[in-house]
Formats: C-alpha cells, structure tokens, sequence
C-alpha cells in the first residue's frame, strides 16, 4: 500500500489543531484512531467515504467526519474517500440508485422517471436547483436506492481494501523471505 505516501501527503496532527474553526469538535478531532494508518483504519476511512460521498449537496465530507468520530475511523481516508462524487458522477450514480430502489420496491412497471434536466454551465445554482427537484420528485425509490448504493459502495470498499493491504503484506513477507534466503547463501 503507498502508506509511506499518504503519511507524507497527510496533515499532521499539530497543523490540524492551528484551524480556529475546528476547535467546535473539540479533543475528539485529535484522537489518535482518527490519524492512524493502519489495514483497519483505512478500510473502514474508505468504507464511510464511500457511504457518505451520496449525501446530497455539500454535506459529504462533514458527514464523513462526524461518522469517523463515532466509528474511530481513519478521518483524510475518508474525506479523500467522499471525493468520487461530482457534477459528472452524481447523477448516473443517482439514477443508478433509482434502478434499485425501483427493483426492490417492485415499481418497475409504473411510469418511467422523467429524465434528469440539462445541466448549464452559465447558471450553476440554477442547475443545482433544477436537479435537486428532480431528484425530490423521484421519491421512495431513490431515497431507498441511495441508502442501499451506498451501503453496497461501503462494503465493497472495506472488503476491497482489506484484500489488497492483505495481498500487499503478503507480497512484502515473501520479498523479505527472498532476501533473508539470498543473503543466508
């Protein structure tokens, strides 16, 4: 895993206590657990990512912060982790979400969702807006799609991360069992 450049890329704990407006947080920023990289802080830092990079509008990464708190997660993780929303990905991830909550409410069959509004480049809060009520209109579907997007996202993320730190200390024991043996001879 690159640890070695997340630690270099990360803040210190030091620089973090600077920022006047996260002392509203109090000590429980400054948890050791919430800086710490190891396999389980940084699975479980992506898995909330993943889960809260779907809240809609600019809530992502505070939400991903108060759930670090609770899960004593790993907090930069996490943050970087909400990042694979954006304009570009918000609305195939949502409609995608639609297609579930439709599945598994069985209301497939009903009239079909009207088609997400163009977006406008020029006017961005007015198509911000614009989506937003495209979004409200969708209702139960996509409210129960997005929880269970998400969750799959979350859990597909932590599992994902666990295999490839396992696999990455693997790979890294055999190495040094090679050099042991080559430097034994």
């Amino acid at each position: 895993m690159p640890r070695k450049l997340f630690r270099k890329i990360m803040p210190s704990v030091d620089k973090i206590r600077e920022v006047k407006a996260l002392s509203l947080f109090g000590e429980a920023l400054f948890h050791p657990a919430l800086w710490h990289l190891n396999r389980r802080s940084a699975a479980g830092g992506v898995a909330v990512g993943l889960f809260c990079g779907l809240i809609p509008g600019p809530l992502q990464i505070l939400g991903a912060a108060i759930a670090c708190l609770v899960a004593r997660v790993n907090l930069p993780v996490a943050i970087v982790s909400t990042l694979y929303t954006n304009p570009f990905t918000i609305v195939p991830l949502y409609l995608l979400a639609y297609q579930i909550g439709s599945f598994v409410l069985g209301t497939r069959g009903g009239t079909p969702a009207a088609p997400p509004p163009d977006w406008d480049w020029r006017a961005m809060v007015a198509s911000a807006n614009a989506v937003g009520e495209w979004m409200l209109g969708l209702g139960a579907p996509l409210a129960l799609g997005v929880f269970l997007l998400a969750c799959l996202l979350s859990a597909t993320g932590y599992f994902l991360v666990r295999a490839a730190w396992s696999l990455h200390l693997r790979n890294a024991w055999q190495k040094r069992r090679q050099r042991r043996r080559g430097a034994s001879v």
